[in-house]
């Protein structure tokens, strides 16, 4: 059995690159759309979020009320195709200049998230340029990166050095740890959004208490 993350690992994964604590969860049910893939690839992220919804305890839906879809999972082969996107910028603020940090930055992947009055997640954009790199990447192995990556809000700096997936009798899988702090972070007796790092505290408790 894989160790549970201590309190300072969490606090670690959710510590920005600015030295600030910030964590979310999304507070309403994920309605998802997926744009510029082929339609056997769709059913993969879509089985792909519908695992770690699950198992985060959480729900989706067809569409949100107030949005239609609050889960946009672009897919493009030029970061110069996104302002192409009907009314994308309505819902990207600073679309352009966006665009031009994620080209000098040769930038492969981004995710964006709104939030809802309680600071929990209430629409996240996800946007992936396949380059040669993700090219590479089989297609379940993108979709259940990107579907962690999504489902809460981690800081910037959370998997850098060391992937939320772990392969496991040759076949890639969530990492027991990291899948059991997503099932905690979504117990109901947690907030929904905190930017004090006593929440780490919080998150550890449930691991200890869940095991």
């Amino acid at each position: 059995m894989a160790e549970a993350l201590s309190a300072s690992d969490i606090e670690t994964l959710f510590t920005r690159s600015d030295g600030g604590y910030v964590f979310a969860r999304w507070g309403r049910p994920v309605a998802p759309v997926v744009f510029g893939v082929e339609a056997e690839t769709l059913t993969v992220i879509k089985g792909a979020l519908e695992a770690v919804v699950t198992l985060a305890g959480h729900q989706m839906a067809e569409t949100d009320p107030e949005l239609g879809a609050n889960l946009m999972v672009f897919f493009c082969r030029n970061w110069d195709e996104l302002p192409e996107v009907p009314n994308l910028d309505r819902l990207v603020p600073d679309l352009v200049p966006l665009v031009a940090r994620l080209k000098e930055a040769e930038a492969n992947q981004y995710r964006i998230f709104r939030f809802d009055a309680d600071g929990g997640i209430k629409a996240g954009f996800v946007f992936l340029r396949m380059d040669d790199h993700l090219q590479a990447v089989s297609a379940d192995v993108l979709a259940l990166s990107q579907i962690v990556q999504t489902i809460l809000l981690w800081s910037d700096m959370a998997f850098r050095d060391r992937s939320p997936l772990a392969v496991r009798e040759g076949r890639t899988i969530l990492r027991p740890d990291i899948a059991g702090l997503i099932r905690a972070a979504y117990d109901p007796v947690l907030p929904v959004a905190a930017q004090d790092a006593s929440h780490a505290l919080r998150l550890s408790a449930r691991l200890q208490k869940a095991q």
